[in-house]
């Protein structure tokens, strides 16, 4: 039998907000990874460890943070740690996306990113996820895991990030409007 854990994509999320802003007022905010600590859950910003600031190729450490409530029972990241991300879009008033790469540095199947269009009175930005495959910190999370637990991990994880993508969203859009 095949592990939920193998079914791609294991996670597609999306949400979206009407700004009252240009794209390429929001494009500026959200291409600076490292402001990402005043509008993320869990990242607490970071620095440009490789390449031009917000260019495709460069790669951002972020220095995130989660608590202890967090889907609570399963064994994951508490406290402070760190990732690496390689910019893969960045197109000013459009899109901009990041890969999430493994500990080793290798790309993986982990894409967040905003996508930004124009409407009446601003504009409408979306914040996205996809996971592809799983990331080894998937795989390392559920490793232990029977099945039932492994679907109870996902159903939870899913709705973090769903979470996250609409806090993300409020935050950003309360930073640029000044509210």
């Amino acid at each position: 039998m095949t592990s939920l854990i193998e079914k791609s994509p294991l996670f597609d999320l999306r949400a979206d907000v009407s700004v009252r802003a240009t794209p390429e007022e929001i494009y500026a905010v959200v291409s600076d990874l490292p402001r990402s600590g005043e509008w993320s859950p869990e990242c607490q910003g970071g620095e440009w460890i490789s390449g031009e600031p917000s260019a495709v190729g460069s790669v951002f450490r972020g220095l995130n943070l989660r608590s202890e409530e967090v889907v609570a029972w399963a064994p994951l990241i508490r406290g402070e740690w760190h990732t690496d991300s390689r910019v893969t879009a960045a197109e000013p008033g459009r899109t901009f996306r990041w890969m999430m790469l493994s500990h080793a540095g290798a790309d993986q199947q982990s894409v967040w990113g905003f996508d930004v269009e124009p409407a009446d009175g601003g504009s409408v930005l979306t914040h996205h996820f996809r996971m592809g495959t799983a990331t080894a910190g998937i795989h390392e999370i559920v490793k232990d895991l029977d099945e039932t637990a492994r679907a109870k991990f996902v159903e939870e994880w899913t709705a973090k990030i769903a979470q996250d993508l609409a806090d993300t969203l409020h935050r950003i859009k309360g930073i640029i409007e000044g509210s």
